[in-house]
């Protein structure tokens, strides 16, 4: 799959140095952190870890399959799990 038709199913993320890339901004520290908990969880499932950081109310996130050296099939599956987690947080709100 190419870079655009990865940005064409995953509008919010953006490709820098080869990783899907994408910050989660949220309303509060417990907001981001419930977040990183969530998407952990599924991650932890899928076996298929992000690199990420949270500052305060910021999570960054970046997604790469490390073993195939390029953003795969599971990076797109995690990016649109993360996308729903967001979505429902911002909603409850």
């Amino acid at each position: 799959m190419t870079d655009s038709e990865i940005l064409i199913q995953l509008p919010e993320w953006t490709i820098v140095n080869q990783k899907l890339s994408r910050q989660f901004v949220f309303n509060d520290f417990i907001q981001a952190f419930g977040f990183m908990t969530q998407a952990g969880i599924i991650a932890e499932k899928m076996n298929h870890h992000p690199e990420w950081s949270n500052v305060y109310n910021t999570v960054n996130v970046e997604l790469i399959t490390h073993s195939q050296g390029c953003i795969s099939q599971l990076d797109i599956e995690l990016a649109t799990h993360m996308n729903n987690i967001f979505e429902n947080s911002i909603t409850k709100e």
